[in-house]
């Protein structure tokens, strides 16, 4: 049986960007997790050992969050490849990445990459 995780609205200040001065002055994001993996023994033995972990899978967030990135593509890639490299029973991981308040010019919530392996 498998089973997902999701971690939500993870909020971070990181200095993505393509354009200079966002690498400078930085902006807000979130990130979206869904992890999927198979279920095995973990519930029946109650192992948080087995599983994944909550709080590893968020400090692998953070710590991708902090390599300064052009494309919100690469650092949702960087994440999913980081998760997969920590536990690798992982099956499938979609990760969505959303810079907040962008400078497009206008009035934008937010634009957003999400990638699914």
């Amino acid at each position: 049986m498998d089973y997902r995780i999701s971690l939500e609205q993870m909020h971070f200040r990181a200095f993505h960007g393509c354009y200079d001065l966002e690498q400078k002055v930085g902006n807000r994001f979130t990130v979206d997790l869904d992890i999927t993996t198979s279920l095995g023994e973990i519930a029946r033995v109650d192992s948080v050992d087995q599983a994944v972990n909550y709080l590893t899978a968020y400090e692998v967030v953070q710590t991708q969050m902090d390599i300064t990135q052009r494309t919100l593509e690469r650092v949702a890639m960087n994440i999913i490849d980081a998760l997969r490299a920590t536990f690798p029973q992982i099956t499938h991981i979609q990760c969505r990445v959303a810079k907040l308040a962008p400078p497009l010019g206008g009035k934008i919530e937010c634009v957003s990459v999400t990638l699914s392996s």
